[in-house]
């Protein structure tokens, strides 16, 4: 403990007033207590406690010290008054007065330490606000980490409020842009993806496996890196250009090929093999490649799809077999070799920072693909920031049956479970539900990441008893209907956890998880982890802002508007596009095209994404909202998607709403009558309704916006 507590890292120090200030840290723990001690020494500190919480034993020796000035606050509305009358006084005199929070129970990760009604009263004192974001890497580092690049205690300061723009929303703002700062310049972001997987193999060499679902075998990492380093050679010698496709479903050959290509020093480009002709001509030309892995069998299957020459093929069911001694050889020397030697012998840098990594499509959902680019830093700190806050143990499996070229696929199904060492049961399809609840049965998985179309699936095909290893149930892509969460919960006793993210957040910024209990008999409060109908708490090192969608002029976190996000994992830009970059990044925010909010706990909410919106007459309509209120006047269940809004041009008001339909049953005035009935305005009521054979969805599961428009045109 010594060299941690000698370890500082400060941050945002000048923004430290010389005249009084209160200080509201998210945690400060004894070490930290020193340390701010030291930094503020020839300056008068007064500590602010709260009588209604416990204190760490060490911590609250030293608070009781003789020469240590201590003010105490309880709940009452009288101890509240007269504290503020004695809180001004000290910052009158030039005093630097410090909140000291109490114990609490908290998740691994979780920025804020304080509860809420806590940090609403000290905002609204009246008093200049300093907030202060205490770090410890430790907790929530890489497991493939060294002591020596997490051991430290971490002080990083945001801008002071004064006394009119001290409140919760700016404070909550703040401390999220010190906890970005503090995490953008951790050691490892500037990394090497390629490297950090190698040493994440290395550690985990034999307790961890990719097991593929589709024929039962099991591939251990020592084998998996001794035949991706095989392979990786072959690339080298078979392609020119630094970009490589890969044509695969989630599988051990998709994960060795993605590996394999990125020992190789090239970059990884998973292709959506469901996406359209045109879509994938488009990702091939804007990606420069010359060569695309794949194997025999999927060739063979994939009949619809458009496939380059077979002389740009690289297949692995032919090429893997005469390769075996070899790969014999190298699961040896892998043995042999320190990570850091093998790095050496395979030309692995062990710095990558901005360059780009990997390269993803867009869905495509709202208009033609767009390639993001993923940086080592991107990727290496999503894995981070993501495993912080789902804290797995190396005993516990994913399912790992969302698409490679789908980010969340990519991250948290291939690239996550290589660096921390946790097992994958991969599968083809997510759709598959029946088989996918066999292997969830069979091995024992933990971790299910679903969307919620995905979801309505396991309604109708699994069985409690399939389920019951899962700890976690974790859904995104789109919004998470309240009847098929319910349903979930009360067929299978897991509550679905709904988190947010996208392909250009590399891709998680949030997600909902279980709620901590406390220990029986401890005063601390429960700081709260899951709240439905949200998309979760930030993870680690994401900063928000909230603007007017119209005037982009800041507005309050809590209040409805654009979200602009900061953070490592912010992608590098599209590729080859310049304009449209700078249309959605300024000054190092990105601006998401999603309409949200935050509430007082930090919780976000999503209102739905810029483009799911219609300008009706001035008014912002919202078509997610739409369709809720027109499935509830139906009394339809959300068992599958047979509707959706889209917004097309009208001369009178700008925009109209027309109603896709896969239920011919749908009578326009009937509907129009209920939702007048249920006092929705004119506005909102679809102008028609189109009957469609089926809503257009995207292999992700989203709904395909694209494809809904282009019905919605067809028909006018």
């Amino acid at each position: 403990m010594a060299s941690q507590r000698n370890k500082l890292e400060l941050h945002g120090e000048a923004n430290i007033p010389s005249g009084g200030i209160l200080i509201i840290a998210n945690r400060l723990a004894f070490q930290d207590l020193l340390h701010l001690e030291k930094l503020l020494s020839g300056r008068r500190l007064v500590f602010l406690i709260d009588s209604s919480l416990d204190y760490d034993p060490l911590l609250q020796a030293h608070l009781e010290k003789e020469d240590t000035h201590a003010l105490e606050f309880s709940s009452d509305e009288g101890s509240k008054a007269h504290f503020k009358k004695e809180l001004h006084q000290y910052l009158s005199e030039g005093s630097a007065v410090v909140f000291v929070p109490g114990l609490a129970h908290t998740r691994n990760g979780q920025v804020m330490s304080i509860p809420s009604e806590i940090l609403k009263f000290l905002t609204s004192s009246g008093a200049p606000i300093l907030p202060l974001f205490v770090d410890h890497p430790e907790e929530s580092a890489l497991g493939v980490e060294t002591r020596s690049e997490i051991e430290r205690v971490v002080l990083s300061f945001g801008e002071p409020l004064q006394r009119e723009a001290a409140n919760l929303a700016n404070f909550t703002e703040n401390l999220l842009i010190a906890a970005e700062t503090a995490f953008a310049a951790r050691p490892i972001l500037k990394s090497h993806l390629a490297y950090e997987i190698l040493r994440g193999l290395k550690k985990n060499s034999r307790s961890s496996e990719i097991i593929d679902g589709l024929d039962g075998s099991k591939l251990r990492f020592d084998k998996l890196l001794a035949a991706a380093i095989v392979l990786s050679k072959v690339i080298r010698k078979e392609t020119e250009k630094r970009r490589v496709g890969i044509i695969l479903p989630p599988g051990k050959g998709g994960i060795l090929s993605n590996l394999a290509v990125l020992l190789a020093g090239k970059i990884p480009v998973n292709l959506n093999f469901t996406a359209g002709e045109k879509a994938i001509a488009s990702c091939i030309a804007q990606a420069e490649m010359d060569k695309f892995i794949t194997a025999d069998p999927f060739v063979r299957k994939m009949t619809t799809f458009s496939w380059p020459p077979n002389k740009q093929l690289i297949l692995l069911d032919r090429i893997l077999p005469g390769l075996k001694s070899r790969i014999g050889l190298w699961l040896v020397l892998s043995k042999i070799f320190s990570a850091g030697m093998l790095a050496s012998l395979l030309k692995i840098p062990k710095k990558g920072g901005s360059e780009e990594a990997v390269l993803l499509f867009t869905s495509g959902s709202s208009g033609e693909p767009k390639g993001v680019v993923l940086s080592h830093r991107n990727l290496l700190a999503n894995v981070n920031q993501f495993g912080a806050r789902i804290d797995l143990k190396s005993t516990d499996r994913v399912l790992g049956c969302l698409p490679l070229f789908h980010s969340f696929g990519s991250t948290v199904t291939m690239w996550y479970p290589m660096i921390e060492g946790v097992s994958v049961v991969t599968y083809p399809s997510p759709l598959e539900v029946a088989k996918l609840a066999e292997l969830i049965e069979e091995h024992s998985v933990g971790l299910l990441l679903a969307t919620p179309t995905f979801l309505r699936g396991y309604l109708r095909k699994a069985t409690k008893e399939q389920l019951a290893s899962v700890k976690m149930v974790i859904t995104g892509a789109e919004k998470l209907p309240k009847k098929v969460a319910e349903n979930f919960e009360e067929r299978f006793g897991k509550p679905v956890l709904e988190g947010y993210g996208l392909t250009e957040t590399s891709p998680v910024t949030n997600v909902n998880l279980p709620d901590v209990p406390g220990p029986a008999g401890s005063r601390g409060p429960v700081l709260p982890n899951h709240r439905f109908g949200s998309v979760g708490l930030f993870i680690p090192g994401v900063a928000v802002r909230i603007t007017d969608p119209d005037t982009q002029e800041p507005l309050s976190l809590h209040t409805s508007g654009m979200i602009w996000l900061r953070g490592s994992n912010i992608f590098e830009g599209y590729l080859n596009q310049a304009e449209k970059t700078a249309s959605v990044m300024k000054n190092g925010w990105f601006m998401t095209g999603d309409i949200g909010r935050m509430d007082e706990d930090g919780f976000l909410y999503i209102e739905g994404r810029l483009s799911r919106f219609s300008k009706i007459g001035g008014e912002m309509v919202p078509h997610e909202t739409v369709e809720d209120l027109i499935n509830k006047a139906l009394g339809t269940g959300e068992d599958e998607r047979r509707i959706a809004i889209v917004g097309v041009p009208d001369e009178a008001k700008g925009e109209a709403l027309i109603l896709l339909s896969s239920n011919p049953d749908i009578d326009l005035t009937e509907l129009r009558t209920k939702l007048t009935g249920d006092g929705i305005p004119a506005l909102w009521i679809p102008k028609k309704i189109v009957d469609v054979p089926e809503i257009p969805i995207l292999a992700s599961g989203k709904l395909d916006i694209k494809g809904c428009e282009d019905l919605a045109k067809a028909s006018e």
